[in-house]
């Protein structure tokens, strides 16, 4: 996968919680960490505006991004971001280097494919439930895909889709699955609409109800 994105940064020696807050008010930069690899782990700050707009991409989270630092290029990803939890601000950046002869572990987004015409919701009318919306995968930085796709469009009610129904590309592994059968974890479901199964429900007390009643006409 070519390295799309690119993020200029400067390496950092002011260190602390106040340094920090005064370079994201009076320069409005970004703090941030580079470590992995050989190296040790840098301090950098990147560009407030420059890298709010690279994370408007969903490629940014799942894809290689070239640094520039002073002269020096570093392939890296994203590991980890803080955000102001009230205001459009972000607070630091974690970065992993990356090395092309190196397996990375990292998460992707699921791109759910045909939702629209799953035979469940349509005209089956069943309600869609997603419990995971990314996976962790484990491959080479050359095959880091930016999304995996799973096809819905034949699940039924009732039916659950696991991680081992994903078609992963040539080269990716889920790194749950590598752990075992156990870990094949649910991945989408289309359950029953709300009012199907309350009036199963309410059969079903019936059934017992009459089941009862009659056990005490025997007595």
């Amino acid at each position: 996968m070519s390295n799309d994105f690119q993020l200029n940064a400067k390496a950092r020696e002011d260190m602390g919680k106040g340094a920090s807050r005064r370079l994201r008010r009076l320069a409005n930069q970004v703090p941030a960490i580079i470590y992995g690899g050989q190296k040790a782990p840098q301090s950098i700050s990147l560009t407030h505006n420059e890298l709010k707009h690279a994370l408007e991409n969903e490629a940014f989270y799942s894809h290689i991004i070239t640094l520039n630092l002073e002269g020096d290029s570093q392939q890296v990803i994203l590991k980890d971001i803080q955000r102001h939890p009230s205001k459009p601000v972000i607070l630091h950046a974690d970065f992993l280097r990356v090395s092309k002869t190196h397996k990375l572990h990292t998460k992707v987004p699921i791109h759910f494919i045909n939702e629209d015409t799953c035979v469940g919701v349509k005209p089956g009318g069943g309600i869609i439930s997603r419990t995971m919306t990314e996976l962790d995968i484990s491959c080479l930085p050359a095959d880091l895909p930016e999304f995996i796709e799973l096809d819905v469009a034949a699940v039924e009610i009732g039916d659950i889709l696991h991680i081992s129904d994903i078609k992963l590309p040539s080269g990716v592994e889920s790194v749950a699955l590598s752990h075992g059968e156990d870990h094949d974890l649910p991945v989408f479901t289309v359950n029953k609409p709300k009012s199907a199964a309350t009036e199963e429900d309410i059969a079903g007390e019936e059934a017992d109800t009459t089941t009862e009643e009659s056990n005490g006409d025997e007595e």
